[in-house]
This record gives C-alpha cells, structure tokens and sequence, in this order.
C-alpha cells in the first residue's frame, strides 16, 4: 500500500454532492431489470418473447452510441465545464424515456417499445458516461478513486433501496404490483433533476491542460480501445454484468415459483442483496487499500459465486433463512462495477500520459457498452430461453415440476459461470498503486508546466 498526500483527498462535503446522480440512476438499474419486464409481460400482456427480443436489439443498436458521445464529450468545452453540460443535456432525455416505459399503454406494440427503450438508455447513456468520467478527473490519485467510487455505490444502493420500499409498502396502501411499478416510475422521474442539478451547483471541475492543438485522429481512439488493460476492463464488465443480469433477470419468477414465496417477500430479499451494497462497497474500497484493486475483485468475485450456491440450500419459503445468503452475495456485488470503475479511472491517467489528451470519456463508453451487450443478452438469452424450457410467466399459471426445475437451474448457473469468468480476468495485473501513481506524478508535472506555459 502507499501513501496518498491529504491535498488529495476529497472531503465528504464535496464527494456527497457529486454522488447524488447515483440515487436515481442506481435505482433505474434495478428496477428496468427486474420489475419492468415482467411487468410488461405479465401486466401488460405483451409477449415474452417478444419482450426479451426487443430489449437485445435495443441494447445492440444502441451500441454506438457511447463511443460517439464519448468522442464528442472529452472534446466539450463550455463556460459549465465538459462534463457538467453534458449531465444537465441528459436529463430531459431520460425523463421522457422513463415516462414513456412506466406508463405505456397495455398490449403497446414492439415499435413503441424499441422507440422508448432506445430514447431511455441514449439518456442514460449521457448521464451516467458524464457523472463517471467527471468522476474520474475530480478524484485524482489511486485509493482516493476507490473511495470516491465506494461512496457513489453506496449512495446508489439508497436510491435503489427507496425504490423498493415503494413495492414493499404498496400492498399495505392498497397498491397492485403493476400500481407500484408506476409508482417507482415517478419517483425516478422526480429524483433525477433535483439530484443532477445538485451535483452540477455543488461540484467544481477542472479540465486538464492538452498538448498539441485539438484534433480527432482515429488511430488515436484505435490505440486506446485496443489496449490490453482496456481489453481486460471490457470482458470482465461483460461478465460481471451478465452475470448478476442474468441472475436479476429470472430473479421475480426463480423466488416466486422455486422458492415459493410472493412478491413482497421477494421484494424483501431484493432489498436485502442491495442493502448489503452498502457495507459492502464501502468494505471493497477499504481491503483494496490492502489488497489493491484486482486482487480484491478477485476474492469479491469467488465469494459470490459461492455464495449464488447456497440460495437454494435453504428450505423453501424460509425467509429469514434465505437473508445471510442475500446479504452476502449482494455485499460481494457492490464491489464489482466500484472496482472496475475505479481502476478504468487509473488506465485513463496512463493513457492521457502517453497521448496528451483526455479520453476517459471514451474509456467508460467501452465500459457502458461492455455492460450494455451483456444486458441485452441478459434478457434477450433468458426470456427466450425460459420460454424454451417450458416456463410461463402468466398471471395465475401453474408451472410444471420440470419447468421449474430448469429454471432453478437457469438462474444459477449463468451467474456462477459469468462471474467467475470475470474475476479471472485479472490474473497478472500490473497497474497497481505504486504505478499509478508514478504515473498521477508525471502527469502533475507536466499539468502545471502547461498551464505556466498558458498563463506566461
């Protein structure tokens, strides 16, 4: 472990502001994928098949998107900063997208529904790519990176638990389980101006001084998406993304037909596993003070898979049996996006080292469009899959014993192969604090020639 000097540090007052954006964005995630689809198909009576179609061949349009924005982003300029625009351009985007998905009209047709998937994630898209790169430049040194991203998690899994505590309280309000997607649907619409305009109106930011006038060269951008730490990044975000989307994917029919217990109660554990992200991220950020990085993800990524196997060790319909394996497996997610986000930030330095230019933009737009690929197929495997194996989601439909037999099985193995596999991608690490920070050096250095040189 070494040392960071305190002038480094953020303070709380400045990292609590900025992380805000992560209450409705974190909650979005949760919600789209596991209340929303089933929603869809059940309340709304739109096909599964269709749904789980629709959704991979948004995702996979949609992939572009990042790497255009990105290009466009690192290279903004304006009296608000880069990335601050660009956060306030996104809201409005996503808060149409959102309204046009919860509130959609029943039996809506598939062109309805790729028009508002692809205006939500292009809005996400823009949020979140602004709030993780500007992310990367406020936080500047190795440990300080995992603490900044610690705090945005567990500020998330707020947002995501408040979220939830509208599906556990709406039976009690007289509520149905369509009523409070709706109302969740709302909640996000609310949260997401106040929030972002928050983060923007408490949060300076610096745009780093570039060598060499302006320009766009593909080869640039080429060396950047074919470096192999970068490579590494992406596969792992793919895995570590498929796997807990696969898991989130089946995860409302697995606790209600395998497990046997009802919305509410599998509402409860979904708030457990993401309460547990708490602590857990805030526990990731401290052991990779001690461990670094990878090696921390690596330990995260094992504990969980093992930790996948003994959900269905418990008895059926045993709630607070099932709890400590919630709680585990979520304190063991919240470490993966946390660390990956934090060591992307760490190759950006040694790549804006090597080049003179900023391009964290276009580092994160790789790690949003890893995640967008394995969200497509998160949902665009498993629905059809299911519906393959014999399983029906219809309101009031018995499923057979083999039915959901297989979708025990397809809910526990997907998360176990891909989270593993993700883990392994960090055998050989090399960019661990003592790198990086002979890099941070380096590049302090050469920042305050430049901006003498500017100011002479």
């Amino acid at each position: 472990m070494t040392d960071e000097p305190p002038a480094h540090r953020l303070s709380l007052a400045t990292i609590l502001p900025f992380s805000t954006p992560a209450l409705p964005v974190y909650a979005l995630g949760v919600v789209v994928f596991v209340y929303l689809p089933p929603y869809f198909a059940g309340h709304l009576k739109v096909g599964l098949t269709l749904v789980g179609a629709v959704w991979m061949l948004v995702r996979l349009i949609d992939i572009p998107v990042d790497v255009g924005l990105a290009v466009v982003m690192d290279r903004t300029r304006t009296p608000l900063g880069r990335y601050r625009a660009w956060l306030l351009l996104g809201v409005p985007v996503l808060m149409l997208g959102l309204y046009k998905l919860f509130m959609a009209p029943v039996g809506f047709s598939a062109v309805y529904l790729t028009v508002w998937l692809l205006v939500m994630y292009l809005g996400n898209s823009i949020v979140t790519l602004a709030h993780l790169a500007w992310g990367a430049t406020l936080a500047t040194r190795y440990h300080e990176r995992s603490r900044l991203f610690g705090v945005i998690t567990a500020v998330g899994v707020t947002g995501t638990m408040a979220a939830l505590a509208i599906f556990i309280v709406g039976p009690s309000l007289g509520r149905t389980d369509a009523q409070s997607v709706q109302d969740v649907g709302w909640f996000l619409i609310a949260l997401l101006p106040v929030t972002i305009l928050l983060a923007v109106a408490r949060t300076g930011e610096r745009i780093a001084p570039e060598m060499g006038a302006p320009s766009f060269a593909a080869r640039d951008y080429w060396r950047v998406l074919r470096n192999p730490a970068v490579l590494r990044l992406f596969l792992a975000q793919m895995a570590l993304t498929l796997g807990p989307g696969w898991m989130s994917a089946t995860y409302l029919y697995f606790f209600r037909a395998s497990r046997g217990f009802s919305t509410g109660q599998a509402t409860i554990l979904l708030a457990v596993y993401i309460l547990a992200g708490i602590p857990g991220s805030l526990l990731t950020a401290a052991v990779s003070r001690r461990l670094g990085k990878h090696r921390t993800l690596m330990v995260a990524t094992t504990a969980f898979s093992l930790g996948v196997i003994t959900i269905l060790l418990v008895p059926k319909g045993d709630l607070l049996a099932t709890v400590p394996s919630m709680a585990g497996v979520g304190a063991m997610a919240a470490g993966f996006d946390l660390m990956i986000r934090a060591m992307l930030a760490d190759v950006g330095d040694e790549v804006r080292l090597v080049q003179g230019k900023e391009r964290i933009s276009l580092l994160y737009a790789t790690n949003l469009l890893a995640s967008k690929i394995a969200a497509a197929f998160s949902i665009g495997l498993t629905y059809p899959l299911l519906a393959a194996l014999g399983y029906d989601p219809a309101e009031g439909v018995v499923n057979t014993h083999a039915a959901i037999t297989n979708l025990e099985r397809a809910f526990l193995i997907g998360p176990i192969i891909f989270v593993t596999l993700g883990g392994a991608c960090f055998f050989g690490w090399r960019l661990d604090a003592r790198r990086q920070g002979e890099i941070r050096d380096q590049l302090d250095a050469r920042d305050a020639r430049l901006a003498s040189e500017a100011a002479g």
